[in-house]
Formats: C-alpha cells, sequence, structure tokens
C-alpha cells in the first residue's frame, strides 16, 4: 500500500501544529504555503483504502465462487493488506481528532 499521501497528511498537520503553538501564522496561512489541499488528500487516501478493500472482497468472491485463477495466498494477501490500511486509516483518524482536540483546547 501507498503511505505516502497519509505520511504527506500527517507531516502538513505537525506543520500547522508547530506553528499553531507558536502563534506565528495560521492554518489558512499554512495551506496557502504549501499549496496542498488538506481535503483532497484525505480524499485521495480513504479512496485507496476503499479500493484495496473492494478488490480484495473481489478476490475472496471469485476464490469462494471457485475460480481457478484466483490464488489463495493472493487472496489473503490482498484482504490482509486492505485490513492493514483501514487499520492505518483509522489511526490517522484518531490523530487527527487529536490534533483538532488540541487545537480546540488552545487558549486565544
Amino acid at each position: 500500500m501507498d503511505t505516502k499521501g497519509i505520511d504527506h497528511m500527517l507531516s502538513v498537520l505537525q506543520n500547522t501544529a508547530a506553528q499553531a503553538a507558536s502563534k506565528t501564522a495560521t492554518s489558512v496561512g499554512v495551506a496557502s504555503e504549501t499549496g496542498v489541499d488538506f481535503a483532497q488528500v484525505l480524499q485521495g487516501s480513504i479512496d485507496k483504502v476503499n479500493q484495496a478493500q473492494v478488490q480484495a472482497h473481489e478476490m475472496a468472491e471469485k476464490l469462494a465462487a471457485g475460480d481457478k485463477t484466483q490464488n489463495l495466498h493472493e487472496v489473503m494477501i490482498a484482504l490482509q493488506t486492505a485490513s492493514i490500511s483501514f487499520q492505518e486509516m483509522v489511526q490517522a483518524r484518531n490523530r487527527l481528532v487529536n490534533a483538532y482536540q488540541d487545537v480546540m483546547n488552545m487558549q486565544v
């Protein structure tokens, strides 16, 4: 699985949190400086996880239906990859929620 999008998203969030802590810039200023649309990065990551899950599910259905072209090992690897990518997405979401809560708890 490609984790570049999630890694990039986390680095942008860390930069934003560091700048918010030092009160040198607002989150809007950070977004315009980096040129990265947070919503697009997040949506792209979610789409990749969804695609991995759909592909693994389709492979498992074909194997269960008796399709001789499906290899059990490949299906199990695809299912585990989809599961791990979903767990990774959940952890990224948890970090985003924690970052949001930290920002909301900051005194202005």
